[in-house]
């Protein structure tokens, strides 16, 4: 499947993605750590330490290409946090494309488990 996103904008990236994924990392280790904490069921506890091992390959793969675009627009995203009114568009290739996409929609993911009962 071929990302649709083509380009972001240096704000969007530095004041919405990089947060949220930070949030979502956090909460996925604080729900997890909390569960195998509390569980004494073998299979429960097989079950989320695989989702733990999944989301954290999955935060792999989206921090080496979050990594990627930070390093190729280093300078432009600095002068976005100096001065937000100074936003520009970045560029993406398709691995950095997909992680964006992704990272997004683990965030939706984890938005979703918060709101249910």
């Amino acid at each position: 499947m071929k990302p649709t996103i083509t380009t972001i904008s240096a704000l969007e990236v530095v004041n919405d993605l990089i947060p949220k994924l930070n949030a979502v990392e956090k909460h996925i280790e604080q729900m997890i750590k909390a569960v195998l904490e509390a569980s004494s069921v073998p299979n429960q506890i097989e079950r989320y330490t695989k989702l733990q091992a999944e989301f954290q390959l999955e935060l792999t793969m989206i921090r080496m290409n979050l990594s990627h675009l930070l390093k190729r627009y280093h300078h432009e995203l600095e002068v976005v946090m100096n001065d937000n009114r100074q936003d520009v568009l970045l560029s993406l290739d398709t691995y950095e494309a997909m992680a964006v996409e992704n990272a997004k929609q683990l965030y939706d993911r984890v938005q979703r488990i918060q709101q249910s009962p």
